[in-house]
């Protein structure tokens, strides 16, 4: 039996996820949370071993800063399931540890395939999303060098590397969010990249020129 937990705020999308999950015999929604914290909450404390993790919540936390908890304090596997497709969310949820990144306008047909495909430990991407991670992954042939950063800039970058949001680089380097917004966008310029998915890429690959 694949035990389930459902993360989102929308309960119409909730309660029809519910039925349609129910409906298969090795499928049991064990939980449904309209928030981060409490679906993290509830990882920690029960064995649950796939979550269907919204992007946009409320009460503060994202689904895509969840799941970076979640699947460093849990053995639940995350997969995303979201209206949302922008890239940044996409590249953080992966590097967060998610092993699923579906649009709601999936078939449930393929939702209840792509449950059953990760718990068999596979990871699944949709066709969409899957074209827009491989247009991130390209980098550029010429070598990008750190000495175009500033210090605050190379911690960033750093930053980037681990996985982190935009939200918990400006609490880590006590920026504004939107500061932090406009300094990867400079990063990503000087270095002659085009994702941040490069950056972090580059970073541990070692791949970045130092001098």
């Amino acid at each position: 039996m694949i035990s389930i937990l459902i993360c989102d705020d929308n309960e119409f999308v909730t309660s029809g996820m519910q039925i349609i999950l129910n409906t298969q015999p090795d499928i049991e929604v064990r939980k449904v949370v309209n928030n981060a914290q409490a679906a993290i909450d509830y990882c920690q404390n029960n064995q649950v071993e796939i979550v269907l993790m919204d992007v946009r919540l409320n009460n503060g936390m994202n689904g895509v800063e969840a799941t970076k908890i979640i699947t460093e304090s849990s053995s639940s596997k995350v997969i995303i399931l979201t209206t949302f497709d922008e890239d940044e969310y996409i590249s953080t949820a992966i590097i967060n540890g998610a092993v699923g990144y579906l649009l709601k306008n999936t078939k449930p047909e393929q939702i209840i395939q792509a449950i059953k495909a990760v718990s068999e430990n596979q990871s699944i991407i949709q066709q969409e999303i899957w074209q827009r991670i491989r247009k991130q992954l390209e980098v550029p042939k010429k070598k990008a060098s750190l000495t175009e950063l500033t210090p605050r800039e190379r911690e960033t970058v750093v930053a980037i590397a681990e996985g982190l949001t935009n939200r918990e680089i400006a609490r880590k380097l006590f920026l504004s969010e939107g500061t932090v917004n406009n300094m990867i966008s400079l990063i990503l310029h000087k270095l002659n990249l085009k994702h941040r998915t490069q950056v972090a890429i580059y970073y541990l690959r070692g791949e970045f020129e130092n001098k």
